[in-house]
């Protein structure tokens, strides 16, 4: 689990494929800190575990559906990356819940300044549009943001300079395709309000249509 609060922008130094999986190492310095073998680590919002570590990188290995569903695949060595450690029983909670698990990509479509704040407009898949609220929170490129505005098939995020230059978005531009973790609550409530098909064949429209 984590926060969406990044600790440190790090480096690609390799993504070597293999197959359909890829392995992927980052020059890092701050999550290296305390994490061991079999440790989590966000990259660019992606939950992977630490396969291989150095004095001043780490390694991890990235599946096909990981692949298929994030931005990783198009990483190159040089790639700015934003790091983030699994959240620590008792460590201070300054983002919101952020599992890891990419829902879809998106585009960015428009940056624009306003005064001290960096706009980014997003487009976002319709089907993850639903889940997308003004004023609720979601995790691009595993960084914690207020959602701002909404559109039919698009959202916007303001950014203070701060979180702009301490992450990767100083580099991204127009077109670039970020990741996307939509809110984790909305899921399990629309999970929790799907009734179960009933074994009988029992159905809420069955019961109007008998006038129940």
């Amino acid at each position: 689990m984590f926060t969406g609060i990044v600790e440190e922008t790090g480096r690609v130094l390799r993504l070597e494929r293999s197959g359909v999986f890829a392995a992927l190492t980052v020059g890092a310095r701050t999550v290296l800190e305390g994490t061991r073998l079999g440790d989590s680590i966000a990259v660019n919002g992606v939950c992977l575990t630490v396969t291989g570590l150095n004095a001043d990188s780490f390694s991890a290995d990235v599946m096909h559906e990981t692949l298929n569903r994030s931005s990783l695949g198009a990483l190159r060595a040089g790639s700015a990356v934003n790091l983030e450690r699994a959240l620590q029983a008792g460590g201070r909670f300054g983002g919101h819940i952020v599992s890891g698990h990419i829902d879809g990509v998106g585009q960015i479509l428009q940056i624009r300044r306003d005064g001290n704040a960096v706009w980014f407009t997003v487009s976002a898949p319709q089907q993850l549009m639903r889940y997308v609220v003004e004023k609720g929170s979601i995790a691009l490129d595993g960084i914690s943001l207020t959602v701002a505005g909404t559109g039919p098939d698009w959202f916007s995020v303001s950014a203070i300079p701060h979180t702009v230059a301490s992450t990767a978005l100083a580099g991204r531009r127009v077109r670039d395709t970020v990741n996307l973790e939509t809110d984790l609550i909305g899921k399990y409530v629309e999970k929790l309000l799907q009734p179960a098909a009933p074994a009988s064949g029992l159905t809420l429209e069955r019961l109007q249509s008998l006038g129940y």
